[in-house]
This record gives structure tokens, C-alpha cells and sequence, in this order.
């Protein structure tokens, strides 16, 4: 009977069983989840896209590649000629015509074209300059400008990355003025970007008129061309880039646009057409540009220089 009694005792004794606690779980959900990590930790946060963008770059280092080749250009006639050389516009020859009437702009050019070096002085017959020119009026000189070189727009964002700088890039929509192209060149150059994208097709290309607008600056900055500007505009947005289109209806003003601290590539448009609407579209955003005076529009280097000059501002 008493081994009965110890053994129901045994059985009575842990019924109620252990009292049920919260494991620690309570006490950890007071602690927090410790501080805010930063910016490029956070998954989806633009900063985390750029970090993510530069660990690629310098993993990969890619050979550039380059965004091919021009075609030659010539130069007619002795005022242009002369203003070319003066510009500093790239050039491989000088033709000039035989027993030419030497003037002060023929010995300018001849003068100019012997103290750069590296340009071919030719003389030729009449009949080869008119040839050599389709029959234009040539004056006796023509300039004969190499094709340019461009970069890759790949080329333009691994640079910044690789100067720990964030990409400042402008790319053109439609924007068939060499001059105009020229002036973007410059503005680029002049606040510290890094360069500027154009379209393979329909779009302004660095001729000489492009090179003497620029003012020398082509020389270092880089002119990237894109197969398909809208693909390029999405390469960019996929390395972390913001892509910003300038519109006149344009849903922030730019004195409002925070995407300008960051890696961004400001679209600009045609002075007519504006953006086309596949590259409108792709534009993270589209921004406007104030203009109290009541113009409806500025040209693209114009509108170009003023977003940049913000853009170099908040930067500093």
C-alpha cells in the first residue's frame, strides 16, 4: 500500500506541470532591433543600389569599349578653316590650293597649322579641292577633321564610380544642332560632370562645329553614343542611376529635385519636340525649369547649363 501511495504521489505531484514563461522573448522585444543601419545596408534604398553598382565596377573591370567611330569631316573655305585651327578642333591635314592668292587669313592657317604639329600640310590643284569638297567654295584651304572617337556610355558612370564620385551625365534627345551639342560639352566640363550621351541616329555628332562651341573642352570630356538611347537610359537605372527628363510640364521644379545630390543623368530634349515619347516614359522623373519671365522654352545647351550649375551647387 505505501509503494501504491508513493507512486501516486508521484503521479499527483508535477500535474499542474511547469509554470509557462515567455522564454526571454518579451525581454528581447523591448531591446529593439538595435540602430538604423545605414543607407547603403538598407535593401531597395537607392544608396544601397549605387554601393552594390561600385563593388560590381571594381569586381568586374571591364576592358572599355568603345562607342565607334565618326566619319571624316572637311572644313571649307578660309574664314572656317582659320577658326577651326584657332579652336584647337582636331585635324590631321591642310590642303591647300596651288599658286594660291596668299592673303592674312592663308598665312594665318599655315602659321597655325605648323605650330600644333601633326598636321600634313598638302598642296593640291584646283580641280582635287573641288573634288575632295563636292564643288563647294573652298577658297583654296580645306581642313580635314579625323573622325572622332566616342566613348561608351558604360565608360561615363565606371569613371565616376572609380573616382568615388557619383555619376553627373547628360544625355540629348533629339538634338540635332552640332552647336548646341558644343554647348552641352562645355556647361558638362565646367560644373564637373562626366560626360555627355547621344544617339547613334538623328542626333548631333562632334563635327567641327561642335568641337569650336565647346571651346577646347571637348578634349576632355568624353561624348558617349548609344545604339538606343531608351536601352542606355535603362542600363543606367539598373547601375543605380536616377534618370531625370527636362520638361516643361514636368511634375517637380528643379529647385525641388533631390535626385541632383545623387548619380543621375539629366535627359534633355529637342527645343521643339521636347522628349520623344519613349524616353519620357523611361525618366524616373521630369522635372521643370522656373522661368518667371514667361518663355516657353529654352534651347537644349541653354537648359542643359542650368540644371548642371544646381546640380554643382548642392554638390560643393
Amino acid at each position: 500500500m505505501a509503494g501504491n501511495s508513493q507512486r501516486r504521489n508521484r503521479r499527483t505531484s508535477n500535474k499542474k506541470g511547469a509554470t509557462v514563461g515567455s522564454g526571454g522573448k518579451r525581454r528581447r522585444g523591448l531591446e529593439g532591433k538595435g540602430p538604423t543601419p545605414p543607407a547603403e545596408m538598407r535593401k531597395g534604398h537607392v544608396k544601397q543600389r549605387v554601393a552594390n553598382a561600385r563593388a560590381r565596377q571594381a569586381a568586374k573591370r571591364p576592358v572599355p569599349r568603345r562607342g565607334g567611330k565618326g566619319s571624316n569631316e572637311m572644313v571649307v573655305g578660309r574664314n572656317p578653316v582659320v577658326e577651326a585651327l584657332r579652336e584647337g578642333v582636331p585635324a590631321n591635314t591642310l590642303y591647300v590650293q596651288q599658286f594660291i592668292d596668299s592673303d592674312d587669313r592663308v598665312r594665318e592657317a599655315l602659321k597655325l597649322a605648323a605650330d600644333r604639329g601633326g598636321i600634313h600640310l598638302m598642296e593640291a590643284p584646283k580641280a582635287e579641292l573641288d573634288r575632295l569638297t563636292n564643288g563647294l567654295n573652298h577658297q583654296g584651304l580645306v581642313l580635314q577633321v579625323p573622325p572622332y572617337e566616342y566613348a561608351h556610355p558604360e565608360d561615363l558612370s565606371a569613371a565616376a564610380f572609380d573616382e568615388d564620385e557619383d555619376p553627373l551625365i547628360v544625355a540629348l534627345d533629339g538634338v540635332t544642332d552640332p552647336r548646341n551639342l558644343g554647348a552641352v560639352v562645355r556647361s558638362v566640363s565646367a560644373f564637373g560632370g562626366h560626360g555627355v550621351v547621344v544617339p547613334e541616329r538623328r542626333a548631333a555628332g562632334m563635327t567641327a562645329g561642335a568641337w569650336k562651341t565647346s571651346a577646347g573642352t571637348a578634349a576632355r570630356t568624353p561624348v558617349a553614343r548609344a545604339t538606343n538611347l531608351t536601352r542606355t537610359l535603362e542600363a543606367y537605372q539598373k547601375a543605380g542611376l536616377m534618370v531625370v527628363g527636362l520638361a516643361a510640364d514636368g511634375e517637380v521644379e528643379l529647385q525641388d529635385l533631390e535626385a541632383l545630390d545623387g548619380p543621375v543623368v539629366i535627359v534633355v530634349g529637342s527645343e521643339g519636340k521636347g522628349l520623344s515619347r519613349l524616353v519620357g516614359e523611361t525618366c524616373d522623373l521630369r522635372v521643370r525649369i522656373p522661368m518667371p519671365g514667361g518663355a516657353e522654352s529654352l534651347n537644349a545647351g541653354v537648359a542643359a547649363g542650368v540644371v548642371l550649375y544646381e546640380a554643382a551647387r548642392r554638390r560643393a
